[in-house]
Formats: structure tokens, C-alpha cells, sequence
């Protein structure tokens, strides 16, 4: 069926970049078509986007599986253990935190190139680690450039698709993380199969050496952000890159005009530093974007980067009781094989999050999957109390439900959320600070599971997991702002009613 399309229906009103990108074409009989679709640019920036995701999940969650292995190379102690785990999620905090607002200065298409330049060197040189320290190291500067990745690769998508595909495209780049974590632990899997000696944890990480240099070079074809250069009074640039951004066929809008005022920025041209995320206007999207992500990612990443050692010692085939490196990779092999099966339900989960994001809502979806995160590592807890098969029934059942509910729910709905409720010019450092924030969860997860799972054992360890993904689903109702659908200009607006309308209700409570 073809279709004319026009770019008349909003003429005459000065409109800024979010509102033709939402404009939809008329066929041609005058009808509205009723969804805009998408450019062949606007794909690319979604594709190129998403590997960046899957190289997070791949390089995170392979580090599960070539732990033990790096153990007995470097002969590493329990803490250099947890260090090695913690190092490239350290990375990502410092990089979210001290690259991913850059974009807000530099733009967003500079940070997206720099970032994968940052991942492609350090990712070679992990592969050629000559010692701990310089391990180390290595899997930090991966983690810096994966953090940048987090705020910079969801600004580049939001601010360039249509308002209500917004929530299933970036959660949908978002899943590639969870193809990534599967495909870790297939690509350890294929590599222990096939060269069943210490050093395979190297060819390990140097797999993805070159589908991360083709993803390097796309990335210097795309355009800016139109909605950034907008925000910092760059007009005309603005209307050349959503030309080439909204560049189809056929043409429609035929002519892109935005308008000059820009008011908001200039009233809010002061707030453009890190205090500007703790200030009365954006205090209540800082809360909702950092506060829950520090909790899911206590859990998903404790259970994500440990699932093998888990499953090997809940099993009963714990790596302590191997007698030689032959015993030591068939554990490996073992426990990759059930952790592939776990992380199978991550993107049965994201899948579920993406078909939802738009319908029910990002609030309610997280929530619920707080909920039901609390729910998986309770019944994994309460297996130490049965025999098998009852036992590795409800540790499976639990693990398999964590993951399918961190994904449908808090794993993917935090990091919606934190490039949403910001406004444009602290869009970036918002999103990068909740990334971060969230990353010391992470982190102090890493470092202090190895340890607590030594010291109080696995059940307590996951009933305090529990707790922590209970307290999130509490955080998020408080402070919630819903962004379902909601123009990217305008979100802000929102967050800002809902922060002066809770502060009018608690002034009426005191009266």
C-alpha cells in the first residue's frame, strides 16, 4: 500500500526536534497512518546502539565463567578473587559517572565514538594480561568504557526515535545485554570445549575484538543528536542533522524549522553541573533514576557474575573439589552449562519487557518485578532446607524466575527511566549518575559475594537480597514518574508537578 506523506499538519507553530520526529504521515487519502516510521538512520543509530549492550552483557558475564580459571593462572586468594569480579564493574561506575555526562558537553555521537575507541584498546589488552595487577587494570578501563556507554547509547536512541516506540526500542537495544550475558557463557562453553587448558580465558575475551572494531567504525556515520544541539542553541545545526536524521522515502516533513526561543534552556542555563541533579526542580528524578538501580543491581549482578559457583557448589561440584586442572574445566563446563540455561530467561524477560514498556507502563513493570525478584531468591533460599531433587528443583526454579522478573522488571525499567526523567542539558549527567549509583551495588556485590558466601553461606546471603529488591519496589512507587508515551520534552515537566505535588501534600499533612 503506498502512502503520501506530508509534513503540513503542525505548519505555521515554530515546533522543537521531538515534535517532528513524532510527526506521522497521511496516506494518500488524507487518513493519519497512526505511528511514524522509522529512517534508515534512525535504525542505524538503534542497531549500532544495541551491540554496545550486548558487549556489556558478553564481556560481564564471560568474566563468570573464566574466573576460575584466571584464579588458577594468577593463583589469586579469595579477595584478589572478589577484586578480579569487581574490577570492570568498577570501571563502568566511574565511567558513567565521570565519562557519560560528558555528553551533555561534547555531545552525544562524540562520547558514543570515544567510548568504543576506550573498549576496543583496553579489550586487546586484557586479552594479552601479563599479571593480576595489570588484569586488573584492564578489566577496569573495559568497565570505563561500558559506563560511558550506559547514559550516552540511550540519549542517542531516545532522543531520536518517536515518543511512543520509545520504551520497547531502547529497551530493545537494552535486551542485547541479556543476548550478550547468554552469549558469554556459550562463548566460554565453545572455547573450554575446545581447548581445555588455563589460557582459555583469554581467547575467551579476545573474541570480541573484531565485531567491536566493525561497531567502532559505524558509529562515526551517524548524526547528532539533533535535541542536544537544540538545547545548547544550535539551531541551524539542529535542522541539518534532523534533516538527515528524518531523511525517507517518501519525503516527509518536508521542511524542518524549530523554533529560536528555546526560553527553557536559558532559565535553566545555571543548572548545568552536578548539583543541578539535587535541586528542587530535579531532586524527585534522581531519587526514582539512582535509588532503585543501587538496589536491583545488589542482585542481579551478585547472582549474575556467580551463577556458575553457585550452581557448581549447590550441585556439589564446586571448583575447591577439583584435584587437577582436568576436573577443574569439567566443573567449568558444568556449571557454564546451567548458567546458560539461568541467563536463557533474561531475554525471555526483556522480550517481556519490551512488548510492555509502552502498554503498562514503566512504573507498574518495575514494581512488580522488585516483587517477584524477592519472590526467585526466596525460593532459591528455602532449597537449603530440602533434598534433591526438591533442592536443585527450587534452586533452578528461583534462579529462572530472578531472572525473568529483573528483566521484564527493574533491570530494564532503571535504565529506561534514568534517561527519561532529566531534562536535555543535564540529561546526560543524570543518567550517568544513576548508572553510577547503581554501580556501587554493583560493586560492593562483587567484591563481598565471594567473601559472604564463605562467611554466612548462600541462604542467608539470599534472604538479605530478598530485602534489598523488596525496599526497591517500595523506593519506586514513592517516587514515581510515569514516561510511558510522554513526549521527551515534556517528561520533565511531569517530574517537576509530581515533586511540587507530594510537596504541597506533605505541607497539608503539617498544617
Amino acid at each position: 500500500m503506498e502512502s503520501e506523506a506530508s509534513g503540513t499538519r503542525l505548519a505555521g507553530s515554530a515546533r522543537r526536534v521531538q515534535d517532528y520526529i513524532d510527526e506521522t504521515p497521511l496516506w494518500a487519502d488524507g487518513t493519519p497512518v497512526g505511528f511514524a516510521p522509522m529512517t534508515t538512520m534512525q535504525w542505524r543509530i538503534w542497531w549500532l546502539a544495541a551491540f554496545g549492550k550486548f558487549f556489556e552483557g558478553l564481556v560481564v558475564f564471560m568474566t563468570a565463567v573464566a574466573l576460575p580459571l584466571i584464579a588458577v593462572e594468577f593463583d589469586m586468594s579469595a579477595t584478589q578473587h572478589g577484586i578480579v569480579g569487581a574490577a570492570s564493574l568498577a570501571g563502568i561506575l566511574v565511567g558513567a559517572l565521570a565519562l557519560g555526562g560528558l555528553s551533555d558537553t561534547f555531545g552525544r555521537k562524540f562520547m558514543f565514538v570515544v567510548e568504543m575507541i576506550i573498549f576496543m584498546i583496553f579489550l586487546v589488552l586484557l586479552a594479552l594480561s601479563p599479571s593480576y595487577p595489570w588484569l586488573v587494570v584492564f578489566l577496569f578501563g573495559v568497565g570505563v568504557a561500558l559506563g560511558c556507554d550506559y547514559p550516552t547509547a540511550h540519549l542517542i536512541i531516545s532522543e531520536s526515535i518517536p515518543s511512543s516506540a520509545r520504551g520497547r526500542l531502547v529497551l530493545g537495544a537494552f535486551g542485547f545485554q541479556a543476548l550478550g550475558a547468554l552469549a558469554g557463557s556459550g562463548v566460554g562453553y565453545i572455547v573450554l570445549v575446545n581447548l581445555p587448558e588455563i589460557s582459555a580465558w583469554r581467547w575467551m575475551y579476545a573474541s570480541a575484538i573484531l565485531p567491536a572494531a566493525l561497531v567502532t567504525l559505524g558509529r562515526f556515520y551517524i548524526t547528532e543528536s539533533a535535541p542536544w544541539l537544540f538545547a545548547h542553541g544550535r539551531f541551524d545545526e539542529a535542522e541539518r542533522e534532523a534533516a538527515k536524521l528524518l531523511r525517507r522515502a517518501p519525503a516527509y516533513p518536508h521542511e524542518i524549522k524549530l523554533a529560536r526561543g528555546n526560553r527553557q534552556a536559558r532559565r535553566h542555563a545555571s543548572e548545568t553541573g552536578w548539583s543541578a541533579l539535587f535541586s528542587a526542580r530535579n531532586r524527585r528524578a534522581t531519587l526514582l533514576a539512582s535509588v532503585p538501580w543501587f538496589l536491583q543491581d545488589l542482585g542481579t549482578y551478585g547472582i549474575g557474575l556467580f551463577t556458575p559457583t553457585i550452581l557448581a557448589a549447590a550441585l556439589g561440584h564446586a571448583a575447591s573439589q577439583a584435584h587437577d586442572i582436568t576436573d577443574l574445566i569439567a566443573n567449568q563446563i558444568l556449571a557454564a552449562e546451567g548458567a546458560a540455561l539461568i541467563d536463557a530467561l533474561l531475554i525471555v524477560g526483556i522480550v517481556g519487557a519490551v512488548a510492555l514498556s509502552d502498554r503498562v507502563g514503566r512504573i507498574p513493570l518495575q514494581a512488580l518485578g522488585f516483587v517477584g525478584c524477592a519472590a526467585g531468591l526466596l525460593l532459591a533460599a528455602f532449597s537449603t532446607h530440602y533434598a534433591d531433587p526438591v533442592r536443585t528443583a527450587l534452586i533452578f526454579a528461583g534462579f529462572m524466575l530472578f531472572n525473568f522478573m529483573t528483566n521484564i522488571g527493574p533491570n530494564a525499567q532503571t535504565y529506561l527511566l534514568a534517561g527519561e526523567v532529566f531534562p536535555t542539558h543535564v540529561r546526560g549527567r543524570g543518567a550517568g549518575f544513576a548508572a553510577a549509583f547503581g554501580k556501587i551495588g554493583a560493586v560492593l556485590t562483587a567484591f563481598l559475594f565471594p567473601i559472604l558466601l564463605a562467611g554466612i553461606g548462600t541462604t542467608y546471603l539470599l534472604y538479605g537480597l530478598a530485602g534489598t529488591s523488596l525496599l526497591g519496589a517500595v523506593v519506586t512507587w514513592r517516587f514515581r514518574i510515569e514516561t510511558k508515551g510522554v513526549n521527551l520534552d515534556r517528561v520533565h515537566e511531569r517530574a517537576v508537578d509530581a515533586e511540587l505535588d507530594a510537596a504541597a501534600g506533605i505541607g497539608r499533612e503539617a498544617a
